[in-house]
């Protein structure tokens, strides 16, 4: 049966994973995914693998693939006015392919390469996209290896599972295959926060632009122990509820992450207006609103808006955490 393309990609995905995971015992996927827990909260590069068998990939793509969805999807809605038509995506690491699905609803007609060293990981991804449309290929790449060429080269929730240099060749190799632009996302840690700060510091370094979620291509204003990060809503599924012993219908994936355009490919896209950053969610109160703001000359801090400031003021109590400012 095939999917409806007007049903939103959440609510698709999410209905796949449940026909991939149908006969599937839960408590073989509970046991995966607590020791996947264990590992990641351990942190440091991984000596093998971490996704060791079919069921592990399963419980991983169950229990974490719904929240990299909705991360991906939200850095490339807050960025893609920028980057214009993308025609070509690779996402570097990317599983089962979370990036991918994120890409297509922004790009529908884009064709999309997910790499990663895992097969069970990329057999997995190619069975969750059997019903959709839009073209995706899978295939095997080592960290290390060069990337075929893309417009728009992805990075999501990779570099903590690699040592300082991986982490850095990974970059690099991104930074090479990309024709137009890059997009890293990490968990919306201190560690994570830090992670992508390296990155921006070699996009910097290289002349890359960076176009979302920093407003400037200036130092990052933020001083510990504040640090950068947004957050998505995604809706839980009733197997993941239970793969999380979550109680509510929804959680909050908190995420960093860093766009940029490389040197000499602003043709296509659109010039960023004199905007800043919102920072964390708006405070409202009784007549005004206070906004956390990251601005285009490299300062942040507190900003309030009144009732007093009537179109400006209606905006600000519509919007919402990672948005631009003015919206």
């Amino acid at each position: 049966m095939s999917a409806n393309p007007h049903r939103p990609a959440a609510f698709r995905l999410r209905d796949a994973l449940e026909a991939q995971s149908a006969g599937v015992p839960l408590a073989k996927l509970t046991a995966s995914v607590d020791r996947l827990i264990g590992r990641y909260r351990a942190g440091g590069a991984a000596q093998a693998p971490i996704l060791a068998s079919e069921v592990d990939v399963l419980a991983y793509a169950l229990y974490r693939m719904p929240a990299t969805f909705a991360a991906c999807q939200n850095l490339l809605q807050h960025s893609a006015f920028q980057l214009g038509g993308i025609e070509s995506v690779v996402d570097l690491g990317g599983g089962t392919g979370a990036a991918a699905w994120a890409a297509l609803e922004e790009w529908p007609d884009a064709t999309v390469t997910v790499l990663d060293q895992v097969e069970p990981a990329l057999r997995l991804g190619q069975r969750l996209r059997s019903d959709e449309p839009g073209g995706v290929e899978f295939r095997r790449w080592l960290a290390g290896g060069a990337a075929p060429p893309a417009d728009l080269v992805t990075v999501s929730y990779v570099l903590s599972e690699l040592t300082a240099a991986d982490q850095l060749g990974v970059t690099r190799a991104a930074m090479s295959a990309a024709r137009r632009a890059v997009a890293v996302v990490e968990p919306g840690t201190p560690d994570g926060y830090a992670r992508i700060m390296a990155v921006r510091d070699e996009l910097r370094s290289a002349g890359w632009r960076l176009v979302a979620p920093c407003p400037h291509q200036l130092d990052c204003p933020l001083v510990a122990p504040d640090w950068c990060h947004f957050s998505a809503r995604v809706e839980r599924s009733a197997i993941h509820r239970r793969l999380k012993g979550g109680e509510l219908g929804h959680e909050d994936e908190k995420f960093a992450y860093v766009v940029a355009l490389a040197s000499g490919s602003d043709e296509g896209g659109a010039s960023a207006p004199d905007e800043a950053r919102i920072l964390r969610h708006p405070v409202k109160r009784k007549g005004l609103v206070e906004l956390q703001l990251c601005r285009p000359d490299g300062t942040a801090g507190r900003a309030v808006v009144t009732k007093r400031r009537g179109g400006d003021y209606r905006q600000a109590r519509d919007a919402r955490w990672g948005d631009a400012w003015p919206v």
